[in-house]
């Protein structure tokens, strides 16, 4: 038992670098939904950018439910 610090730190750490992943790729999103289309022609904001904008939210909230998941230490080791 005295491994089941580490395993958790493992799995702490996955789960955050899941949930870093999704919201980086959220905010990529949110540059190519909202950004591009501000910079180009505010005239092409359409169905697709709300689309687009949507997911990246859903990333967003995704990550932050994976954050959820995280673990925490039982201070029951008795060594």
């Amino acid at each position: 038992m005295p491994r089941r610090r580490d395993e958790l730190t493992v799995h702490n750490e996955r789960l955050k670098l899941l949930a870093t992943s999704l919201n980086a790729l959220g905010i990529g999103l949110v540059g190519f939904a909202l950004l591009r289309v501000a910079v180009e022609d505010m005239a092409m904001l359409g169905i697709s950018t709300l689309w687009w904008s949507l997911v990246a939210f859903a990333l967003h909230v995704a990550a932050h439910y994976i954050l959820g998941m995280l673990e925490k230490e039982v201070d029951d080791d008795r060594l």
